[in-house]
């Protein structure tokens, strides 16, 4: 019987996992299965732990898990740990869990191997203080960027990550109305706003000459945040796909020990 993996999530029906890790199988002769499942958002650890007592070997977690999913891992990986949410649950030989964040990686392969964009010394603007940003957060300042900001709605939610990445470079905390004059070089929104078709409203002049937008999200059209930042002076702007499928990537390699093509997945996705 193949190995058995899925991705968890409430919603989840509009999930790209299974194609991507279903494509990654076939590209690397992997002989695994891999299905989505409705999180209940009651009983999220129940779901995870009937998932793994009926054989599954790994999970990936997504909206509004993940902080969950680091609560529940018996043991944590390095970014997991200080990012304090988990995407990526893996079933250890002696029936413990294992919870990694793959999403930082993602986020920092496709911004600089697939857009070509060098992080070192960039004034980087983080949106959100949730579980997607925090995931983010550390392997964005291992890159070694001017400073990185963290805005939220609630200003002391983004003063307390920044507290907790001291020591892993220059970042800051604040509330999205203390932007003013402000310029960044890259503008990540981190934020959930757009499931709803908003966008963080931050000022025009936060975008730099040459600034670069990304969303974490991803749609078939321009996202919500993609066009307004175009329309706000972005001169690049981008969605997460491409961070979708190198953080797929990197949970791949974690169960199955080699790493795939993701410039095929992300062309097909793209088309």
């Amino acid at each position: 019987m193949a190995d058995q993996y899925a991705v968890i999530g409430n919603p989840i029906e509009h999930s790209k996992s299974p194609y991507i890790h279903r494509r990654f199988a076939e590209l690397t002769n992997q002989d695994l299965e891999y299905g989505k499942l409705l999180g209940d958002l009651e009983h999220f650890a129940a779901d995870v732990q009937d998932f793994f007592g009926s054989g599954g070997r790994g999970m990936n977690v997504t909206v509004p898990f993940k902080e969950q999913a680091w609560r529940l891992a018996d043991e944590l990986g390095a970014e997991a740990h200080t990012a304090g949410a988990v995407n990526t649950l893996t079933a250890l030989d002696d029936g413990r869990v294992r919870g990694d964040n793959t999403d930082g990686l993602g986020l920092v392969r496709d911004l600089q191997q697939n857009q070509g964009l060098d992080i070192s010394g960039k004034r980087v603007l983080l949106l959100g203080a949730g579980g997607a940003s925090k995931g983010v957060a550390r392997p964005l300042l291992e890159q070694n960027p001017r400073i990185l900001v963290i805005a939220n709605r609630t200003a002391e939610r983004a003063r307390d990550l920044a507290d907790q990445l001291q020591g892993f470079g220059v970042v800051a905390g604040c509330g999205l109305n203390d932007l003013h004059d402000e310029q960044f070089d890259l503008i990540i929104n981190g934020t959930a706003a757009g499931l709803a078709g908003e966008v963080p409203r931050i000022p025009r002049i936060c975008f730099g000459k040459g600034a670069w937008a990304y969303d974490m999200m991803y749609a078939a059209e321009p996202t919500a945040f993609v066009s307004w930042a175009q329309e706000h002076g972005a001169a690049h702007a981008v969605d997460g796909l491409g961070m979708l499928v190198e953080q797929a990537a990197e949970s791949f390699f974690l169960w199955r020990g080699v790493r795939p093509d993701t410039d095929i997945v992300i062309k097909e996705l793209r088309s």
